[in-house]
């Protein structure tokens, strides 16, 4: 029986939404569901490590939602969004997983490290089910997958603030104070990329993990101070479909290194799990 089907009457009833955390996305993503525009759903908890700036946020909602830790977010929901710094990903994931509930991450990157968690869920009934993001061409990618990909390659630009602090420039001393022209500051691998970049480029690991895999899928990153939106290219070549997609995204205020699209694609990817009708792979 659905997780949404009463088990008396047997009538749907609202899937219980929980959201780790409420920054930028997970903020914008529960002002969406209070509202009452995703039909089939209700906010029920809501994970942060601010409480009082948390209660503040949540000050106007038409239903306030319960206030819990994030590893007790499953015990209340049905599908949990996880928005939360990457260093929480592992423990939110098991507790949502382990418990056989529909599990929406954002830190893409950190699933990458831990792709036990679908053998998990594979075990318990969970579903793991991960956002486009902010990138296109994810229902392409995903059905020439099905044949043969000779090669998938990622280049992103985006404003040196927007990459500011990444552990890669860091850990190399890479320097984007200043610039004055494009500086390609990474190439490798999606998954050296999700480990040197884990707030800025989720969709390389989202990108990997619909087509060839994270050692196979090159990304490229610029630190470009001649755009003002994120831009990523894919370019993919295989045996049914060549084709290469840009996509540019306006930055969030609050957040420059997430654009404003990624809270409107978890909306999306929620909108799915109750749409009597689905467009797209």
């Amino acid at each position: 029986m659905s997780i949404s089907e009463d088990v008396v009457t047997g009538r749907k009833r609202a899937l219980k939404l929980g959201i780790a955390s409420l920054g930028t996305i997970g903020l914008s993503v529960a002002r969406r569901v209070d509202a009452g525009d995703l039909p089939g759903f209700e906010l029920a908890a809501v994970a942060a490590r601010d409480l009082d700036k948390a209660r503040r946020n949540l000050e106007g909602f038409r239903t306030l939602p319960q206030l819990a830790p994030p590893t007790a977010l499953a015990d209340a929901c049905d599908v949990v969004v996880e928005c939360a710094p990457a260093a929480l990903f592992r423990e939110i994931a098991e507790s949502v997983i382990g418990k056989g509930r529909i599990f929406v991450p954002l830190s893409v990157g950190r699933l990458l490290e831990h792709m036990e968690l679908v053998d998990l869920a594979r075990r318990t009934g969970a579903r793991i089910i991960v956002p486009t993001g902010a990138l296109l061409g994810l229902d392409a990618v995903k059905a020439v997958a099905e044949g043969s990909i000779t090669s998938i390659r990622m280049t992103t630009r985006k404003p040196p603030k927007g990459l500011a602090g990444a552990p890669h420039l860091v850990a190399n001393a890479i320097s984007i104070d200043g610039l004055t022209e494009p500086k390609k500051v990474f190439s490798g691998s999606a998954r050296e990329a999700a480990r040197g970049f884990p707030a800025n480029v989720n969709v390389a690991a989202a990108l990997a993990l619909a087509g060839i895999g994270p050692d196979r899928t090159e990304v490229e990153i610029w630190a470009d101070p001649t755009v003002r939106h994120n831009t990523h290219t894919i370019a993919v070549t295989s045996d049914s479909s060549d084709f290469t997609m840009t996509i540019q995204n306006i930055p969030s205020v609050e957040n420059p290194a997430t654009g404003r699209i990624t809270a409107l694609s978890v909306i999306a990817t929620l909108r799915r799990l109750t749409a009597p009708l689905v467009v797209g792979t």
